[in-house]
């Protein structure tokens, strides 16, 4: 199984647009296709894919902002699930 290598500086993908839906009270992907609903977590990780920040400043900022410590692997783990399924680029 060979690794999935990660931009250094994610971007999310020109194909969805992130929002938030105040019906549903949640932050979605939007797509040509339909709509991904996201849980919390990985919506302040998305938020923060602008292409501009690392990996490194995206875990900084959220273990800053949320008070938490070694979240770096499930950072990691959504930025990699998020590149196949063609989110990040």
């Amino acid at each position: 199984m060979t690794a999935t290598t990660l931009p250094d500086q994610p971007r999310l993908s020109r194909k969805f647009r992130l929002q938030y839906e105040e019906v549903q009270q949640r932050w979605v992907l939007l797509y040509p296709e339909g709509m991904v609903q996201l849980n919390p977590s990985a919506a302040e990780i998305l938020k923060r894919c602008d292409g501009e920040r690392s990996i490194d400043a995206i875990v900084g900022e959220l273990e800053a902002t949320f008070n938490a410590q070694g979240i770096a692997p499930e950072v990691r783990n959504l930025l990699e699930e998020g590149q196949r399924r063609g989110w990040i680029e």
